[in-house]
């Protein structure tokens, strides 16, 4: 039956009704599926699909597939993305692991609660040994009235100057014998043998220590400990690191230190008094875990050097430096209060020359080592060992400190935080009197840092110039 004009004829027939459209369904069909069921199946694994639909290959009424075996290796492609994936990370393994030191920030030692303990119990030792009477000690089953200097050696590699310090020590002379002991704090992880000669049976026993750490800070503090515990007659303690060299003879050394005068010397003169210091010290109220209850009970201990008058010691302490403040909060800003406020913080050389009476305030201490050995968030602005020392010791007995050092030490042109190191080509008569020179009344007794391949010119020049004042 024809169809009424403006009306439109009822769909019955699927594969055959006209509608609106004007087409058929299978029509419109085809325009989406123009060949067939296949075309729905790529159409799942292939994204690519509409560029086939847009643009078909060839001849459509042709039997062969349009698509070519390239079109389905990229589908098994597509399934090995993991594995190239797997394949990448493997490749940049080496360079991760290369790389991650200089990104990552450097994992920082840590004291355990074992090493501190046993720290204490020398500590507790070396202060209970104050309460002899010094000239009534006898060591050795002899008795020497002079006294003494004690080298402390904080190294973490071989000795390699050993040579240069057993001609400065001279232990042919048996009256110099007696006039000096050494001791050695060698890190145990890097396998340091003893060279011999003078350092024969002088290692410590001793722990871990890394840079930059509160390791290195136990690491002397065990080294004052057991030399004030070892000879009462140890009177000074010259810290020293495995790169330092005596700028002097022995004889200078020991006449500087123990016959300079009484009046506390300047940078520039000695135009300010010295004031005799006599420390007393209050034992901490409240115990610790790690303490003994006798250490922290409340007492006052007095303690005396074994002759003479008070001296100085000869440590710097800095208190204007422009990187203070970032090394004050390294821990974080409000840490080292209520004990250390920042008008008190200071820094100086990790390398001086203590009396009898500081190296016992050190060892005796607890109040500030608690700040100084917590760990840093900012691990760039963290260096303890060259703020706890000074800032004690300024705190405890101001007038008792030197506030510059006997070790010459170049910072100029220095890298990652490290002075400058000399090479064998800079090694010269002329380099050694330059070295001397100081700013303060007293000229330089040590220097540092110098390369290991240094001790072969040094040798050369030993006995003509640096032994010979």
């Amino acid at each position: 039956m024809p169809p009424v004009p403006g009306k439109t004829r009822p769909c019955t027939r699927p594969r055959a009704r006209q509608c609106r459209t004007g087409k058929t369904r299978v029509d419109q069909e085809s325009n989406l599926r123009p060949f067939g069921q296949k075309s729905s199946l790529i159409s799942i694994l292939h994204p690519n699909h509409h560029h086939h639909l847009l643009n078909p290959p060839g001849n459509i009424l042709s039997t062969s597939s349009p698509y070519s075996d390239s079109d389905f290796h990229s589908v098994s492609d597509m399934f090995n993305a993991p594995f190239v994936l797997l394949f990448a990370l493997l490749l940049t393994l080496p360079l991760i692991i290369l790389f991650a030191p200089h990104i990552l920030p450097p994992k920082r030692l840590t004291i355990s609660i074992s090493d501190e303990s046993d720290d204490l119990a020398l500590f507790r030792r070396a202060v209970s040994s104050t309460r002899h009477r010094p000239g009534s000690v006898q060591r050795l089953g002899s008795t020497n009235a002079k006294p003494k200097i004690a080298f402390l050696f904080l190294t973490n590699t071989d000795l390699h100057f050993a040579p240069i310090w057993q001609l400065f020590f001279n232990p042919a002379k048996s009256s110099r014998r007696k006039l000096y002991n050494i001791y050695v704090h060698a890190d145990p992880d890097s396998d340091v043998k003893s060279p011999g000669g003078v350092f024969e049976n002088r290692f410590i026993p001793a722990k871990k220590t890394q840079r930059s750490s509160p390791t290195l800070i136990s690491a002397a503090r065990r080294l004052l400990a057991t030399a004030v515990l070892d000879d009462p007659l140890n009177s000074y303690f010259a810290l020293v690191s495995q790169n330092c060299i005596p700028l002097h003879s022995f004889s200078y050394v020991y006449n500087t230190l123990f016959q300079s005068q009484l009046p506390k010397p300047s940078r520039l003169s000695f135009t300010e008094p010295r004031r005799p210091s006599r420390l007393s010290f209050t034992e901490p109220r409240r115990p610790s875990r790690l303490s003994d209850t006798k250490l922290n009970r409340p007492s006052r201990l007095s303690f005396n050097e074994p002759s003479g008058p008070s001296r100085l010691s000869y440590i710097e302490v800095l208190s204007e430096e422009p990187q203070l403040w970032d090394r004050y909060i390294a821990r974080g800003k409000n840490v080292m209060l209520p004990e250390i406020p920042f008008d008190k913080f200071r820094i100086g050389s990790q390398f001086y020359i203590l009396t009898r009476t500081h190296a016992l305030t050190v060892i005796n201490d607890r109040k500030l080592w608690k700040k100084f050995r917590l760990p840093c968030l900012n691990v760039d602005s963290c260096y303890p060992e060259e703020h706890y020392f000074p800032t004690l010791l300024s705190m405890e007995d101001p007038k008792g400190v030197s506030e510059y050092t006997l070790t010459n030490v170049n910072w100029t042109g220095s890298v990652d935080g490290h002075p400058y190191m000399y090479s064998p080509a800079e090694v010269s008569p002329e380099l050694i009197r330059r070295l001397r020179v100081s700013n303060s009344s007293f000229s330089y007794l040590f220097g540092r840092k110098f390369s290991p391949e240094c001790v072969v010119p040094l040798m050369r020049i030993a006995g003509k110039v640096i032994f010979r004042d």
